[in-house]
């Protein structure tokens, strides 16, 4: 993987999506990004969805909730639930797309600072191959690469504070 490239792994008859990517920020600040809502709501998502959160509650057994807002006023939501108490060493999470309820991902995301750098690795397991099938052919890949290329410029932003 080459520095600040994207990488989406959904290995074919598998039920999981590997995403890693690495940012050009100490692992404190890319959690920060993560898991502060004022700093979520600027990255989170492609850019023609602005992020509203309705629910934050970052702890084990702690919900969380946001809606992505298109310029026609849609909106998408998504919901899942903490498991395990947050921290710089990774989190744990339930992700549900509202849109399409039941079909519900454990995700689990590590950070690993690497010289001033960090690896952000996401390892996404579904109920189902099919149901990994449908995320993979949702669009799921641009919100992504989008969110992650906003992110970058969020800490650069930051770190030049």
């Amino acid at each position: 993987m080459t520095k600040n490239e994207t990488d989406i792994v959904a290995v074919p008859g598998t039920s999981q999506i590997v995403i890693t990517r690495e940012f050009a920020a100490p692992r404190d600040l890319v959690y920060r990004a993560f898991t502060e809502p004022e700093l979520l709501a600027q990255w989170l998502g492609p850019r023609e969805l602005t992020l509203k959160i309705d629910t934050w509650e970052m702890r084990d057994g702690g919900r969380w909730r946001y809606l992505g807002i298109a310029g026609d006023g849609s909106e998408f939501g998504f919901h899942g639930v903490f498991h395990g108490t947050p921290t710089p060493d990774g989190i744990v999470q339930t992700f549900e797309f509202e849109g399409t309820p039941g079909h519900i991902s454990l995700d689990a995301v590590t950070f690993t600072e690497r010289g001033g750098r960090t690896l952000v690795r996401t390892v996404s397991s579904f109920q189902s191959v099919e149901d990994r099938d449908g995320m993979v052919e949702s669009g799921m890949e641009h919100g992504i690469v989008d969110g992650y290329s906003r992110l970058d410029e969020l800490l650069a932003a930051l770190a030049a504070r």
